[in-house]
């Protein structure tokens, strides 16, 4: 019985462990700034020529 008991905690800390890393990751990917959207190269129109 206390080996049965020992891997049911084990297993209970492992899992409460993985939710725990999982919601840290996602806390530090939305902690991120926005990035700005410029573009690089803007293509301007052009008046035609008479």
């Amino acid at each position: 019985m206390p080996r049965l008991l020992s891997a049911l905690l084990t297993s209970l800390a492992a899992a409460a462990l993985a939710v725990g890393a999982a919601f840290g990751i996602v806390a530090l990917l939305n902690a991120t700034p926005e990035q700005p959207n410029v573009p690089l190269i803007s293509y301007e129109t052009a008046t035609p020529r008479k």
